[in-house]
């Protein structure tokens, strides 16, 4: 074998998969509150776009348990516009708890109806 080998390189992120108890209500949850698009919706799933990237929500086949953390530690988004506490004070206004991580004023971390950890990176000023 010589050098003719293909070399991987991936060059983004296509999609990911979220496990979810109630796809219609993280559907509405990612749309209405945090802007995603629908990409394209069969068989109970759902792709959502965000940027160039797709997330997908899937019915989860038994109860969730997301702090065993074997589905998904986290997903971190980038948004156009909005500083850390403008964005902050429009999850807090859609009932939404959140928290910062401290010394990072662009962190905030959320949780979806479902439990997963969502972060936000706040546009750098």
């Amino acid at each position: 074998m010589g050098d003719d080998t293909l070399r991987i390189k991936a060059t983004g992120i296509d999609h990911m998969v979220v496990h979810v108890e109630d796809v219609a209500r993280a559907k509405r949850f990612y749309v209405d509150l945090l802007g995603m698009e629908v990409a394209h919706e069969h068989d109970g799933r759902v792709f959502l776009r965000c940027g160039q990237q797709q997330l997908g929500l899937f019915k989860a086949r038994q109860p969730l348990d997301p702090s065993a953390g074997r589905d998904l530690n986290h997903v971190a988004l980038q948004v156009e516009s909005g500083s850390y506490e403008e964005v902050k004070a429009a999850l807090e206004a859609s009932g939404v708890a959140v928290s910062g991580r401290r010394g990072d004023p662009r962190c905030i971390y959320f949780r979806d109806p479902d439990g997963h950890q969502v972060q936000i990176l706040a546009p750098r000023t």
